[in-house]
């Protein structure tokens, strides 16, 4: 049996969606993790602890694996710059877990930079291979930063430059992501392999939508475009926002309203995050009333309804590595517009899946939303399509082509 040292330091794939450190690598630590273990493959996740009250080993994700709350500074959310000088507390601790449990892992696959740095120290100490996962990269976010407080520190490019280094094998999610590695970091080319997030079908699979929206409390006769997602500004909801506001002046006569599923828009002011407070004063800047309804954070097990129940996802994204709520929603039987961005080039078809947008264009935006609400049969087809294209990244293929990966690094290690 394989044993996989899992990592994901700074945030729990446990966690629920829509908060500032928690999205798509979340879902994707967890529902990999999952998969492996219907593959019979031993994997602990390790993360760090962010709840003195949250039990430290938990067995949510089934199969035998265990998802290990690592105490490694004060057990509540701290500022990334704060984690980095508790990682190598995080290290200690999975290297007294393994010993405790007696148990001696075959690889680390480790999950954003500050965890690759845990995996560095611990393949020292271990002498076994590293798989990693950047998700995001710092070089790419400062590319495409508007403001100085939307830049990653040097401290993170110089931290993925180090896990570079010393990773035996990158997974990257798509071509893009290859390219800005070689372009950024000077990333070997054979040292990368492109497997794609997977989607859990079993969950993400089309609802009728009568029964969708009742679930959710939605009425039959609503027109409703959907975003998913952390509320940050490199997710362009600014964007939406306008675009909501050219295509209610333009066609008053088919009203429709937009719900954007994350972050917390009913915290005191004092509380409220500087982009949420944005948000909502641009909302009320556009006049946009009841058409942009802000519905906070939702269990990722109600995704599938809201999916269903909408007419189109948008994601108007500055940057996205890959887009997994794209993928969920295409699952659905959703289209989506996209910007066309990283992995939302790649992974949304546009004219068959949905449309591709450039990205922080209200303009365009509005018109490719204005296309799709206006034309169900449009609609019908294009989720059909989706549903269809998004069944080729069932979990069960994506994470055969990891072990993979897996087998020919411990391979290589070993010899």
């Amino acid at each position: 049996m394989l044993r996989i040292a899992m990592l994901s330091y700074h945030t729990c794939p446990l966690a629920t969606l829509g908060g500032k450190d928690t999205g798509g690598m979340n879902v994707y630590v967890r529902d990999l993790t999952m998969q492996l273990g219907r593959m019979g493959v031993h994997v602990d996740v390790f993360t760090r602890s962010q709840d003195e009250h949250v039990p430290h080993v938990l067995h949510d994700l089934g199969f035998g694996n265990r998802v290990v709350h690592i105490p490694a500074g004060a057990e509540h959310p701290l500022p990334k710059l704060g984690l980095v000088e508790h990682i190598p507390k995080f290290v200690a601790g999975i290297q007294a877990f393994a010993a405790e449990k007696g148990i001696r892992y075959d690889l680390i696959h480790s999950h954003y930079w500050m965890s690759g740095i845990a995996a560095a120290m611990l393949k020292d100490a271990w002498g076994i291979p590293i798989v990693h996962m950047f998700h995001t990269l710092g070089a790419m976010k400062n590319r495409i930063a508007r403001h100085a407080e939307e830049r990653e520190g040097q401290y993170r490019v110089d931290g993925e430059k180090q896990v570079l280094a010393r990773a035996d094998r990158v997974i990257v999610a798509t071509p893009a992501e290859r390219s800005q590695l070689q372009f950024l970091y000077q990333a070997d080319a054979r040292q990368m392999v492109i497997i794609p997030p997977g989607v859990d079908t079993s969950r993400f699979y089309p609802i009728p939508q009568d029964e969708a929206r009742a679930y959710i409390g939605v009425s039959p006769d609503d027109c409703m475009a959907l975003f998913v997602g952390r509320i940050e500004p490199l997710k362009g909801i600014d964007s939406l926002m306008k675009a909501v506001a050219i295509l209610g002046m333009h066609d008053a006569a088919h009203p429709f309203y937009v719900a954007i599923i994350g972050g917390d828009p009913d915290a005191a002011p004092e509380e409220m995050t500087e982009e949420m407070a944005r948000l909502q004063g641009l909302c009320d800047d556009l006049c946009l009333g009841q058409m942009a309804l802000f519905l906070g954070k939702r269990a990722q097990d109600t995704l599938p309804y809201y999916y269903s129940a909408a007419e189109v996802l948008v994601m108007p994204s500055h940057y996205e590595s890959f887009g997994m709520v794209a993928l969920e929603a295409m699952a659905c039987g959703t289209p989506v517009i996209a910007s066309q961005v990283g992995g939302l080039a790649y992974l949304v078809r546009d004219g068959e899946t949905g449309y591709h947008v450039p990205y922080d264009s209200p303009d365009v935006l509005a018109e490719k939303l204005g296309a799709l609400l206006g034309d169900e049969a449009l609609r019908k087809r294009m989720g059909e399509q989706a549903a269809s294209y998004a069944r080729e990244y069932s979990w069960e293929k994506v994470a055969e082509r990891i072990v993979k990966v897996y087998n020919e690094e411990i391979k290589k290690e070993r010899a």
